[in-house]
């Protein structure tokens, strides 16, 4: 019972930012800025959620959805062929070994590291200031993640399923997309939702590489609430919670769907 009273405890304690911040999105100026404290507005108000509205705030939305799936559909389609490859191939001389070795030095190394090596390259493809360079520079965190995670599922794929289906002639692209691919669905949404999630959160490279407003993302978008003038909280609140809805959305509907296949499979 006292773990129970505990964990609910903590659960609420972690739940306190997230009511404060859907709480201001709804107070006027006057009460976010007074000395008293008061959790819920006294007026609510909407006037902050229509300024976004009419300053084009679906503009950057969709922004960010095609980051996103961009850097998805690519990481996926770069990291399972790798993570097939380490699983499934004999390298010489433990090359898989020194091949996860750098792929994690590069995931740990801090991205303000890469951010100028990165802005040369994207300057001499003509790729700055587009959505796609930001792809191709996010697949700088989200490919090693991706080949990472799906190793661990590809390595859990009998490989007997494989050799049956070379008994019938199955060739390596047939037996790639009938047989590993379709056992590898729940680890593929899982990266997939992961990898969102980082590129929909992603700032620093956001910020760096993309000049022109119209094309910011929504995190991009966020700092350019807070100037040295003032900090517009009401607005600041209320777009971390709209940023925030596609993410929860995401993980609940995926979460539902992980644990179905799970069931399933047992059964």
């Amino acid at each position: 019972m006292i773990r129970i009273i505990a964990a609910f405890g903590l659960c609420a304690l972690s739940l306190i930012p997230l009511v404060w911040m859907v709480a201001t999105s709804f107070k006027p100026p006057a009460e976010y800025v007074s000395t008293s404290i008061a959790l819920w507005p006294q007026n609510p108000t909407l006037t902050h959620y229509r300024v976004l509205l009419d300053g084009g705030m679906w503009r950057l939305g969709l922004n960010s959805v095609v980051v996103a799936l961009g850097t998805v559909a690519l990481s996926l389609l770069a990291g399972l062929p790798a993570a097939y490859a380490l699983a499934r191939f004999e390298l010489p001389r433990r090359f898989d070994i020194v091949f996860l070795g750098f792929v994690l030095v590069i995931k740990l190394a801090p991205p303000i590291a890469l951010a100028i090596p990165l802005y040369q390259v994207l300057r001499a493809l003509g790729l700055l200031d587009t959505h796609l360079g930001l792809i191709l520079a996010n697949q700088i965190l989200a490919l090693p993640f991706a080949i990472w995670m799906l190793l661990g599922f590809v390595r859990d794929v009998p490989y007997s399923f494989e050799e049956a289906a070379m008994l019938d002639g199955a060739g390596f692209v047939k037996r790639l997309l009938e047989i590993v691919v379709p056992l590898l669905m729940p680890g593929l949404v899982a990266t997939a939702v992961f990898v969102a999630i980082m590129s929909w959160n992603e700032f620093l490279f956001a910020l760096l590489f993309i000049q022109t407003p119209s094309k910011f993302t929504l995190p991009a978008f966020i700092a350019t609430l807070i100037n040295e003038d003032e900090t517009l909280w009401g607005r600041l609140s209320a777009m971390g919670l709209i940023a925030s809805l596609p993410v929860l959305l995401a993980v609940g509907l995926v979460r539902r769907g992980l644990t179905r296949e799970v069931s399933v499979d047992q059964h």
